[in-house]
């Protein structure tokens, strides 16, 4: 992202040290993605996906669906299977003319915001049926929605943002989650206190019984 503008503003503002000095290193490929990146990608129910019109200008599409329909395939390749939309195929027909995309992820309850860079194109659901089954797949359930192809995404790079200006956000399932933990947390919390109860009511029992014993003649 970091061109000749962008490195000579960085210099003139005093921030190339902490950005553009890294274009200095050397280009060792495509950082595969890790275990964070991965957690992100699998967790989002939503992204905002950016491609280049044969215009030249940038188009930016929202997409969502459920929680885990972006998949990782393997360390540098993700895809999901794209729901039929309003038939004007703006970003299918940007992929055929200009591979390039940006991602943009966000956990709004955590404050986590990835941007992923990558080569992306399409596979008819005629061309591979079980390619696009694979990506309807979500494990424990299965995209309801009418899917004309996938989107496949060799991914090139990708930063992690601050969570600066991240308005935290929480959705029912967020919330729901968070219920079933507490709920589980009190009810462990009340089984300790009915045991340290039993346990106190017991040693009370058995003080008691010797103090109601025979006395010891003098």
């Amino acid at each position: 992202m970091f061109g000749p503008a962008a490195i000579a503003r960085q210099r003139a503002e005093g921030s190339y040290t902490a950005y553009g000095s890294q274009t200095e290193r050397a280009d060792d490929g495509p950082t595969p993605l890790d275990t964070r990146e991965k957690a992100l990608i699998r967790g989002v129910d939503q992204f905002q996906i950016a491609t280049v019109a044969e215009t030249g200008w940038p188009y930016i599409q929202y997409r969502s669906g459920p929680k885990g329909f972006l998949q990782v395939l393997d360390d540098r390749t993700l895809g999901f299977a794209d729901f039929a939309g309003n038939h004007q195929y703006l970003t299918a027909a940007n992929l055929d003319h200009d591979d390039r995309v940006a991602l943009l992820l966000v956990n709004y309850p955590l404050r986590q915001r990835l941007k992923l860079y990558g080569r992306a194109h399409t596979v008819e659901a005629a061309d591979d049926p079980q390619l696009l089954d694979r990506l309807k797949d979500l494990g424990e359930s299965t995209v309801g929605a009418t899917c004309e192809r996938s989107v496949v995404i060799a991914v090139e790079a990708f930063d992690w943002n601050c969570t600066r200006s991240i308005i935290p956000r929480y959705d029912a399932d967020y919330l729901a989650e968070l219920s079933q933990v507490y709920q589980r947390k009190a009810a462990e919390r009340e089984q300790e206190l009915l045991q340290r109860i039993s346990e106190l009511e017991a040693r009370l029992t058995q003080s008691s019984g010797h103090r109601s014993g025979p006395e010891t003649p003098t």
